[in-house]
């Protein structure tokens, strides 16, 4: 696909992930549209783009009478990022909010559908895999395509909703033959991140000194941390290569322990602190690893960042862009809101 002069929309393109595909983009060359209303997204992230009038805004709520219509109208390609989300805390603690995505994401692929939009590239999330197949610490367990099931039992709410999304878009590809594609985000962290998730909340508990410092769980989950700018490369790519509606693991093959990025994080920030269990607390999936063949096949796409060293860039990004009374006044809340 060339993307030069293309009219793409990225509804979410203000938060974090949204945000790094809008420079993905513009780089290439599209013609890109912002739609967001700002409940999670910062302008500040975009706000090179728009000084230079690079990127068209919308501030808008895409549940609202008409308001997805308008962000569709006269898009040849769709990234569909918005989406009431947040860390394990918020997906665990707000079920009735990220049911709210049913709604906003059917109400988007319909605008599309109306508007003509040649492409629909939605992002999914490792949340749609069963949950009673991740639960072995012990198991060296890489989560393949065809195990989101059936039978389902996806992550909560929030991982239901996702699910569904993939498969209303497989739906509108075989039966009214419009090119979509579904991208399963897993565990994505980097600059521009938010303290509501892991990475960023255990980097800002070294920054402000936190002692004890607090781990959620045992410290035994196992995740595969993916840096955000290989995300966005292959959600690029997928909008290039995939038009059956498939849906697609983006993450690393890593399986790194919590408390093992942990320790890393504190010795990499020069940090000395006494280390709290707090296994009473939202942990999700103990063991949840995206296996990424099927992303190397159809995409060409593996990651290009190791987790140490991404996490080391996220580090040095978070120390330098924050400050330690704002971070005090913000973890707590942040670590199981929006």
């Amino acid at each position: 696909m060339n993307w030069k002069g293309k009219k793409v929309l990225v509804t979410g393109g203000a938060s974090f992930i949204g945000s790094h595909l809008v420079d993905g983009l513009v780089e290439r060359g599209a013609k890109v549209r912002v739609a967001d209303d700002l409940s999670s997204g910062h302008l500040e992230n975009i706000r090179g783009y728009l000084d230079a009038g690079a990127v068209e805004f919308l501030k808008c709520d895409l549940r609202d009478p008409g308001a997805a219509d308008a962000a569709v109208k006269g898009m040849q390609v769709a990234f569909h990022l918005a989406a009431d989300h947040g860390g394990r805390g918020y997906v665990d603690l707000h079920q009735a909010a990220c049911a709210v995505n049913l709604m906003l994401d059917g109400t988007v692929f319909l605008a599309c559908k109306k508007a003509g939009v040649e492409k629909i590239v939605f992002a999914s999330s490792g949340c749609v895999y069963p949950n009673y197949i991740q639960t072995d610490v012990t198991k060296e367990l890489y989560l393949t395509e065809e195990m989101a099931g059936p039978p389902y039992d996806a992550d909560n709410l929030y991982g239901w909703a996702k699910l569904m999304a993939e498969m209303t878009l497989r739906a509108y590809s075989k039966d009214w033959g419009i090119k979509t594609a579904s991208c399963r985000y897993f565990t994505v962290y980097g600059e521009r991140g938010v303290e509501n998730h892991a990475v960023i909340a255990m980097i800002a508990r070294a920054f402000i000194g936190q002692n004890p410092f607090e781990v959620w769980g045992t410290g035994e989950q196992i995740r595969n941390w993916t840096y955000v700018k290989d995300i966005a490369r292959g959600t690029i790519l997928a909008a290039e290569k995939i038009d059956d509606g498939t849906a697609v693991n983006l993450g690393t093959m890593e399986r790194t322990r919590v408390i093992d990025a942990v320790h890393e994080v504190l010795r990499y920030t020069g940090r000395k602190a006494e280390i709290k269990l707090r296994p009473e607390m939202p942990t999700g999936p103990l063991n949840r690893v995206a296996d990424n063949a099927l992303a190397k096949k159809l995409l060409g796409w593996e990651p290009e960042v190791m987790f140490m060293d991404g996490l080391h860039r996220t580090a040095d990004w978070y120390f330098k862009a924050k400050k330690v009374e704002d971070v005090r006044a913000i973890l707590n809340s942040k670590l199981t809101e929006r």
